[in-house]
């Protein structure tokens, strides 16, 4: 049976991309983004809840993160979900969960400091098998431009959740 592993992120780098050469100049870059949602609870009070993604982008999308992208930038992201496991110093069994990018595409106005509007996606052969080629990022500058004000949550507030 087939399965998928599929995750679609819209929110803003929380720093800097932190961006390493490995053996043949294979980039990585690993950023943490912010996705929030605003909710009214039982006494009717607004409340937000963030939550923080680990990314990991590869080759041409680290180089593009390196150059563009900065800390607050709005950014969309899909990948795929990975969990990492290991022993930390004290021995103890400890599991991190970080999102494997192979598209992403930078938000905002051409203003801001991450550019805005380019479109940056793996090879199609990179993102179905995870072994990532060497060819760099393709670029789509349609009309990919405008904020994340554009993805309001549009559900009503008196949800009996």
């Amino acid at each position: 049976m087939a399965s998928v592993n599929k995750v679609i992120l819209i929110g803003n780098l929380g720093k800097d991309p932190e961006v390493r050469h490995l053996e043949g100049g294979v980039a990585v870059a690993r950023f943490p983004i912010a996705t929030s949602e605003s909710f009214k609870d039982k006494q009717g009070q607004r409340q937000e809840r963030t939550e923080w993604h680990n990314i990991v982008l590869w080759r041409g999308l680290a180089e593009v993160a390196e150059k563009y992208l900065k800390k607050g930038n709005p950014v969309y992201i899909e990948g795929r979900l990975r969990t990492n496991n290991y022993q930390d110093k004290d021995g103890i069994q400890r599991y991190s969960t970080e999102i494997v990018a192979d598209q992403m595409t930078m938000l905002g106005s051409r203003n801001d400091n991450g550019g805005g509007g380019g479109n940056f996606q793996e090879p199609s052969s990179a993102a179905s098998g995870g072994n990532y080629g060497s060819a760099a990022s393709s670029t789509n500058t349609g009309n990919s431009g405008g904020g994340a004000s554009a993805f309001q949550n549009d559900e009503p507030d008196d949800l009996p959740f």
